[in-house]
């Protein structure tokens, strides 16, 4: 294909979005598509099958490549590693049928917005169209690419988004997008339940199977191939029936958004209500005061409001939302607002509870996006079309399969050449042919998988942890590093606010303590405590940030319930007023009035207001955040000198310090406070002070951080705090140990001519930090044992570090990554970026936070685990409605217990497969095979109920100090199934060989009867067998009465052999129910082997054999046993034994941290210390993290 063909053909949807698709464009071909239609009547629909588990196939078959301007039919698959096809039709959307004024696309633009792809994508009032996952792409012919619809442009700037969509859209415009865009609705249609039994018979697994049974059921094994036949149903009956509950339950959870009353302005139509089904992007609508849970993604324009979040974040604590401001700023909106654009954005599903009209009327909005583009829909989508988890075990499953299905083979080619040797009809041969191929392999394989998952699930719901992605739970096993945030996570919800330290004349006054008898003297710092946050009135009730809260409580202020209503030019103006209390110290003012906020965001690091005493003209603006943060903002000559001492003596305690700060505005008369640029009024501020809280650890964090380290899986902490408060956090949860260094990396931008510089200092209250530099180094030769994945030095930095080693000095990123213990004052994008280059290093990574700034963590992590009340928190695959970090060892011994509970369930059924087919393979060596009901025994009777029950056992209470085989395919587990199944073929071989040198052995024998005596048979010719039926004959044989209890207990030997209890899983005499059943399955098999009842010996097809016989096969059962569990439990499982191996035979670990750390352990030059590196590169060759860059998408 040439190169511009190709790129006219190919393309990428959604490029560097987490939805990453590449599309193929293709035309039908009609003698192609009637070559098709032929080959599926051919071959009875088995083409068509074959094309719906291959789309790609479908097209490649049907279609030709072409571009994709001319495409009808388009092929998308996933750019991950998993590569995944799906097919879509491009269809058209008609305009012509809309009364426009215009006649085509040359005269004037369809829609107002001149940037919309609406306007480039309309051919002859027709615009070509696909839908992917619920969103709709049109064709735009100006840049030749598939483009989303359903919402604004992201190029629009503050401005455009004002003067455009702020008088709201024509009828015009709106019916155009109405049409273009499709309804705002988040649809979830309740699935059929004849879609769901199509889908899931049709699993490739099934249809093997209903191939074994229809080829079991022609040869007779009626009552085996019923029981089968029932199970199946009862199987995909409960499946089905799960997944419609699920998809009845998130179409009620969506349904009632779809049916909201919205006030929507038009251009010169005024504004009138309607269904909110038939917003657009683009539409301005008024938010009248009342509650309101959002239909849409929508961005203030005017006025502001407060809103739930905890619909998307798992915190239910009001938000304020700022209205976009007014500036000509040539930068997209978001651009000039930065990460933090958020504070604008009214979020769909969430619920707008107070609004603030500002002086010209009622509160604004411009609608966003609309449908499955909003935030809740792509929550939805997330749910509809989760993301495949990539782990081995899936994948080896597949393999194994694979394996036997070869096995399987080889079985059919012996078969076909022993019964052809004997003259045997054709319909005979490639009937036991085909037999002996689906006995190597149990379809059962994949379901077996997931039994694990789902008691494992049952019982993490007991210990009110909640998992909305089950098949991740495997993959908590192989955790070996968590990430914690700090507040609210490690140390709790609430602080205690211990202090303040009050600035004059830019030094530090005494301290004010808490709870103190006399109460904070009036003064701007005074004021700042009571008018510089966000907290709000809801049900008589004050409601906020909790650190909010107690700064303002210490105050002795009250939130004046009424607010006050001043009259404005242009119209009503609602203020919250703070006034002081019963208990408070004496103000020269009855009130200050809030007048307006700038919010806090975790971005920006702080937070201000604007106010006003009552009864005075002058404006205040009050700021408090991060100490450094805030400090940059003030006029030096305020700040004290000794600022930076001064802020490390307390957060080096582990108190979480917050400043704060003072000016004076003069906007001039009848300026709007609320059109004020934030960069304007926070500049020369005065410095009043440090707010001082104590954030204590919570109970549960320390010895939960000692069972992590005693397991050796890591601890990281991630938080937006201060890096010294972390550091001693770290410290105090044992993090940290005592006596180890903690390294400050601090690392710089390039400023002129310096490059970009990083340093590596010693923290202060380190033993070491007295210590001369070359002692220091002397001093790390002793310094690791990484193999035991302790170490005694540690690196700590700050988010601005570590978005300055990204982007200048990646190459050291791994070296740091691998002893990193506190990140300190992360953005959530940050977060999101660690938690990636942990995994690029190859670690698991678990992330536990409070789901609201960690949302992008949550997701990214292998597990994220959400500390939330809501039972399901769509920021994370687990919630966890406990709020400590308690869960964290209980999800990973769960997860360690599934994962071991999968794997014994596989080798068991490899096991028992292989034994049937050995067992079966030797009696086709003369042409007999087992009977019905002892099939029914082993299958039915033995294997289902071990594989339902197997896994019931539980996690072992101690986290094991090693993580379970992560793969199926690894040496223990290969040597385990390998050497029974040789310990199960000598033991058929022997049972088989040896059976016919007994003296009472007749080749064709059809007595069944014992003598009573029981050591004589009743006689029996050889030669009066030729009366007997084929189908006797093909059963009744000494082989057949000796194989059938070697093979039934070697069942039962090996699922009691697999049941390995500890280190990860609780002895398996706790399983009662297992236990229990595979002692009734031995009991069972016993009596009908030594029964002696005519009854039982001609229903299971049995010859009666001497006691001594039946004596010698209990022998060899029983040796084996011993053999098979000396090898599985004394070799296979002896981790030391393995350990030994791996020294003599040099194996070392692949994994990328590992390799990392044997490096460093050679390198006499690291940890550096007390240095400075400078980059070497010019800043236009700088690695750029891809994450990092979109990190707003989290």
């Amino acid at each position: 294909m040439g190169e511009k063909l190709w790129k006219d053909h190919y393309a990428l949807l959604n490029k560097d979005e987490e939805n990453e698709l590449e599309i193929f464009g293709y035309k039908t071909q009609v003698w192609r598509r009637a070559l098709c239609i032929a080959g599926y009547i051919l071959s009875c629909g088995a083409l068509l099958l074959l094309f719906y588990w291959k789309p790609e196939w479908d097209v490649w078959a049907n279609c030709i490549c072409c571009s994709l301007e001319e495409a009808d039919v388009v092929l998308l698959r996933t750019t991950d590693e998993f590569q995944r096809y799906t097919w879509k039709k491009v269809t058209w959307i008609d305009l012509s049928t809309l009364a426009l004024r215009v006649g085509s696309n040359t005269q004037s633009p369809l829609v107002a917005d001149t940037d919309s792809v609406i306007n480039r994508a309309v051919m002859k009032l027709k615009m070509r169209c696909i839908q992917v996952q619920k969103i709709r792409y049109i064709w735009d012919f100006s840049v030749k690419e598939f483009k989303k619809v359903g919402s604004l442009e992201d190029s629009n700037t503050c401005h455009s988004i004002h003067h455009k969509f702020g008088a709201g859209l024509t009828r015009e415009e709106q019916k155009i997008r109405q049409v273009v865009c499709g309804p705002n609705a988040i649809e979830v249609e309740i699935r059929p339940i004849w879609k769901l039994l199509f889908k899931e018979i049709l699993n490739p697994f099934y249809v093997f199977q209903a191939f074994t049974l229809t080829l079991w059921l022609s040869q007779g094994y009626i009552e085996y191939s019923v029981a089968i036949i029932i199970l199946t149903i009862i199987s995909i009956g409960l499946t089905v029936y799960d997944l419609r509950q699920q998809s009845t339950k998130l179409h009620h959870l969506v349904e009632e958004h779809n049916e909201v009353q919205v006030t929507v302005c038009m251009k010169s139509e005024g504004c009138k209500e309607t269904k909110s089904c038939y917003l657009v992007p683009g539409d301005m609508f008024l938010l009248d005061g009342k509650k309101l849970a959002l239909p849409c993604d929508a961005v203030l324009i005017d006025g502001s409001c407060i809103v739930n979040e905890g619909m998307l974040t798992g915190e239910s604590i009001p938000v304020t939302k700022t209205p976009l401001p007014l500036t000509e700023s040539p930068m997209p909106w978001k651009i000039h607002s930065m990460e933090d654009y958020r504070r604008h954005v009214l979020f769909c599903g969430t619920e707008v509870i107070q609004t603030k009209p500002s002086g010209k009327g009622p509160v604004k909005a411009v609608v966003l996006q609309t449908g499955f583009n909003t935030a809740k829909g792509d929550l939805v989508r997330s749910i509809l079309y989760p993301k495949p988890v990539n782990f081995k075990l899936y994948r080896d499953a597949f393999k194994f399969i694979v394996g036997l299905s070869v096995i399987g083979v080889f079985g059919l080619i012996y078969t076909v050449c022993v019964f052809m040797s004997h003259k045997k009809p054709a319909a005979d041969v490639v009937a036991m042919a085909l037999l002996l191929l689906t006995v190597a392999v149990p379809p059962a394989i994949p379901t077996a998988l997931t039994t694990g998952t789902v008691y494992a699930q049952r019982r993490l719901k007991k210990k009110k942890i909640f998992c909305i992605s089950p098949q991740r739970i495997n993959i908590c096993g192989q955790i070996n590093l968590v990430c914690f945030d700090k507040t609210g996570t490690l140390t709790e919800d609430g602080l205690d606010l211990w202090g303040v330290i009050p600035s004059e004349g830019s030094r530090f006054q005494k301290v004010h303590k808490f709870p103190s008898n006399t109460s904070l003297p009036w003064g701007p710092l005074c004021g700042a405590m009571a008018s510089c946050h966000s907290l709000v009135v809801l049900d008589k009730k004050i409601q906020g940030d909790p650190l909010d809260l107690k700064m303002f409580e210490s105050t002795h202020w009250v939130i004046d319930s009424h607010p006050l209503h001043t009259q404005d030019g242009s119209g009503a103006l609602s203020t919250c007023i703070v006034r002081p209390g019963p208990k408070a110290s004496s103000a020269p003012t009855e009130g200050i009035a809030i007048l307006h906020q700038f919010p806090f965001s975790s971005a920006l690091q702080r937070m201000s207001v604007v106010s006003q005493k009552i009864g005075e003209e002058q404006y205040d603006l009050y700021m408090k955040g991060a100490p450094e943060t805030v400090s940059s903002f003030c006029r030096q000559d305020t700040v004290p000198a000794n600022f930076l001492k001064e802020l490390k003596t307390y957060t080096s305690q582990g108190f979480r310090v917050i400043a704060l700060a003072h000016k004076v505005l003069n906007p001039g008369k009848d300026v709007d406070v609320s059109n004020l640029e934030r960069e304007d009024a926070e500049s020369e501020l005065e410095f009043l002070g440090l707010l001082v809280m104590e954030n204590r650890l919570k109970q549960e964090t320390k010895p939960v951080l000692q069972q992590l380290a005693t397991a050796r899986i890591r601890s990281v902490m991630v938080t937006g705090d201060n890096l010294q408060t972390a550091i001693m956090v770290a410290r105090t949860a044992g993090m940290i140990h005592t006596g180890s260094k903690v390294i400050l990396v601090e690392a710089s931008e390039p400023e002129g001519s310096t490059p970009a510089s990083i340093a590596w200092r010693l923290a202060e209250d380190c033993e070491a930090n007295t210590a001369a530099p070359h002692e220091v180094h002397n001093n790390t030769e002793e310094k690791i044992t990484l193999e035991e994945e302790t170490c005694n030095y540690h690196f700590a930095m700050n988010g601005k570090s570590y978005q300055v080693i990204i982007k200048h000095f990646y190459s050291l990123l791994p070296k740091i990554l691998v002893n990193a213990t506190v990140f300190a004052r992360m953005s959530p994008g940050q977060k999101s970026s660690l938690v990636e280059e942990f995994q690029k290093l190859d670690y698991y990574v678990g992330m536990c936070g409070d789901g609201a700034n960690d949302c992008g963590a949550l997701k990214m992590a292998h597990a994220g685990i959400s500390l939330s009340e809501q039972e399901a928190s769509v920021a994370s695959p687990f919630t966890s409605q406990i709020p400590n970090i308690q869960c964290v060892p209980e999800l990973i011994r769960e997860g360690r217990a599934a994962l071991v509970a999968s794997f014994a369930v596989v080798k068991y059924l490899t096991l028992y497969g292989l034994i049937q087919f050995v067992g079966t393979a030797l009696l086709f060596w003369q042409l007999q095979i087992f009977g019905n009901q002892q099939y029914l025994i082993q299958d039915a009777v033995i294997t289902l109920l071990v594989c339902l029950t197997m896994s019931l056992t539980e996690a072992y209470p101690q986290l094991a100090p090693y993580r379970p085989p992560g793969q199926l395919i690894s040496p223990p587990l290969l040597f385990s199934i390998i050497l029974n199944v040789c310990f199960t073929i000598i033991m058929q071989t022997c049972g088989f060989l040896l059976v016919k040198q007994q003296p009472w052995y007749v080749a064709l024998a059809s007595q069944r009867h014992c003598s009573p005596g029981n050591q004589t048979m009743s006689n029996s010719s050889p030669g009066g067998n030729s009366t007997s039926s084929g189908s006797q004959s093909n059963v009744l044989s000494y082989e057949d009465t000796t194989l059938w209890p070697l093979s039934s207990i070697n069942c039962i030997i090996v699922a009691f052999v697999f049941s390995k209890g500890k280190p990860f899983r609780k002895p398996i005499y706790t399983n009662y129910v297992f236990s229990v059943l595979l002692a009734l399955q031995l009991a069972v098999c016993l009596f009908l082997f030594f029964a002696d009842i005519d009854t039982v010996y001609s229903g299971m097809q049995f010859l009666c054999t001497p006691l001594i016989w039946r004596v010698y096969i209990l022998l060899m059962l029983l040796v084996t046993f011993c053999i098979s569990l000396f090898t599985e439990d004394i070799i296979l499982q002896n981790k030391h034994l393995w350990l030994l191996i791996k020294a003599w035979f040099g194996y070392q670990s692949n994994s990328q941290y590992r390799k990392w750390q044997r490096m460093l352990q050679r390198d006499p030059n690291w940890p550096p210390v007390n240095t400075d590196d400078f980059a070497a590169k010019s800043t236009d060759e700088i690695y750029i993290n891809p994450t990092y860059e979109h990190s707003d998408k989290d």
